[in-house]
């Protein structure tokens, strides 16, 4: 238990009532989570697969590689322009009606990314399939925060991105698996599929919750005025890119650098997969101890992290238990970032809860980028892991100006 005393020198902690979500009974409150979780299982089936089935497509649609590594970019893209647009639009929407929506646009999305015959209607399709993603996610977390009681609210919303997580440890390999026997245009119908069963989960178990009625362009778009809003999503660019910065570039770390054979890969994916399952669930029993010192804890562990996988990558196994907690970490942060959007956005909940996965999708790409830049300028495969110590960092730093300005602003007012 956290003390006045200490409470009073952090940002206001969304962990108690802070959030301001109806509260709505369920009658089968751990069917209506499992609804909402099976959304984020397709999503992240689908978001990581074609990754492992790239050079499948690539051929499928004839352009290289690096060509068809694209489709990969405009689902992000599609996820980045889709949450607050999307968001935006529905805040008014009963939230089961918009969620049911959302899942529909994603099962079309992954049908014409399924029946694209060019790279560049493939390309239209994978965007089109990234637009529900964030908007998903927010929604479904403020639904999940409104069927819990306030002490449970963190551990509801872990649940919603527990099938997120639970999708890279089952739903990529099969579906990656069910691409390379039958056809890449097979793991699309599956995700697609995958996205009906949400739809018919969430209509049966999740409750009828009313959106915000109050709520107008004018009143969403406020989140963006909002200087903590700004912090915590760029929090969630700068400091949740170092995983991504280590996750892009693991292929060859494992054989070139650690010395192992191509089939040790797929174990460390595993193990990312499974840090990533038990770091959302350890995220919801933190976030309802303190979000704010959740997300210090993550970061700073995440520093750590990065450089024990620089140190331990030319040493085999060792650096497999570091893969797991870098992903750990990185989920204790993901959550925890969903938790405290929620709450400083104030009462432009929706789009602020949406933008989490915008945020994260900046991440994807900004590690990326910078692990391409250092391994090109020639310092080596272990680089990219000193790249995400030093976002890490920065992203700590980020958090900590956050609770800064929050302390300065309270005190003004107080004064």
């Amino acid at each position: 238990m956290t003390t006045t005393a200490e409470t009073s020198a952090l940002p206001a902690d969304p962990s108690s009532d802070d959030l301001d979500v109806p509260s709505v009974t369920a009658r089968h409150f751990g069917l209506a989570v499992l609804a909402l979780a099976m959304g984020g299982f397709a999503i992240g089936t689908t978001e990581f697969v074609t990754m492992g089935l790239l050079p499948q497509i690539a051929a499928g649609v004839d352009v290289s590689i690096p060509t068809g590594g694209h489709v990969i970019s405009a689902y992000a893209v599609g996820v980045v322009v889709g949450a607050p647009v999307l968001a935006f639009l529905g805040a008014r929407l009963p939230r089961r009606a918009l969620l049911v929506a959302l899942m529909a646009a994603f099962a079309v999305g992954n049908g014409l990314s399924a029946l694209a015959t060019s790279y560049e209607q493939l390309m239209v399709a994978r965007f089109a399939a990234g637009l529900p993603h964030g908007a998903y996610f927010g929604v479904a977390s403020l639904v999940a925060a409104s069927l819990a009681r306030p002490s449970r609210k963190g551990r509801a919303v872990s649940l919603v991105m527990l099938g997120l997580s639970v999708a890279n440890v089952i739903g990529v390999p099969a579906a990656t698996v069910l691409g390379q026997e039958l056809g890449w245009r097979a793991a699309f119908w599956a995700a697609g599929g995958l996205a009906v069963v949400t739809l018919a989960l969430v209509v049966w178990f999740v409750p009828s919750v009313p959106g915000d009625a109050g709520a107008s362009g004018r009143r969403e778009l406020s989140a963006f005025t909002v200087p903590q809003v700004w912090l915590t999503l760029l929090a969630g660019a700068v400091g949740f890119g170092g995983m991504f910065a280590v996750y892009s570039y693991i292929a060859p770390v494992v054989t070139d650098v650690a010395g192992l054979g191509e089939r040790s890969v797929a174990v460390f994916l595993l193990s990312f997969g499974l840090g990533m399952v038990a770091g959302t669930w350890l995220a919801g029993i933190m976030a309802d101890w303190s979000i704010f010192r959740s997300l210090i804890i993550g970061g700073v562990g995440m520093a750590f992290t990065m450089l024990a996988f620089w140190l331990a990558a030319p040493h085999g196994w060792a650096a497999l238990p570091v893969v797991f907690l870098i992903t750990t970490l990185g989920s204790v942060l993901v959550v925890n970032l969903q938790l405290r959007l929620m709450d400083v956005a104030g009462d432009a909940q929706t789009l602020g809860a949406a933008m989490n996965h915008a945020s994260l999708n900046i991440a994807n790409a900004l590690g990326a980028w910078l692990g391409g830049l250092v391994i090109a300028a020639g310092w080596g495969l272990r680089a990219p892991a000193l790249v995400g110590l030093g976002l890490s960092i920065a992203g700590v730093a980020i958090l900590l100006l956050s609770a800064a300005l929050h302390v300065r602003g309270r005190d003004a007012v107080r004064a």
